[in-house]
């Protein structure tokens, strides 16, 4: 099974249970329905918020820890050079 169909069951399966609850078929236990129904409109965009907040985070972390693999950031640094005296090379002002 590849990750697309993985995803698309589980995406379908957690759609399913979310039109449940939003329509009170199956009720959140320990909570109130009063709760509930303000609660529950409005956990899609707390999860696309929470993970904007997550991806963001982890580009930032990447970048901020970019130098501390050296053998990568030399590898970048050799491209770097390669690409400008290719660009160079056929006439194109880089600096």
């Amino acid at each position: 099974m590849t990750r697309a169909h993985r995803f698309t069951i589980l995406a379908t399966i957690f759609t399913f249970i979310y039109a449940l609850t939003c329509l009170s078929i199956i009720p959140l236990p320990l909570v109130s329905k009063e709760v509930a129904h303000q609660l529950i409109p409005v956990l899609p965009w707390w999860l696309l918020v929470s993970f904007g907040a997550y991806s963001l985070a982890t580009l930032g972390w990447g970048l901020w820890t970019f130098k501390d693999c050296p053998d990568a950031y030399e590898e970048l640094m050799r491209e770097i050079s390669l690409a400008k005296n290719e660009l160079r090379s056929k006439g194109v002002s880089v600096d």
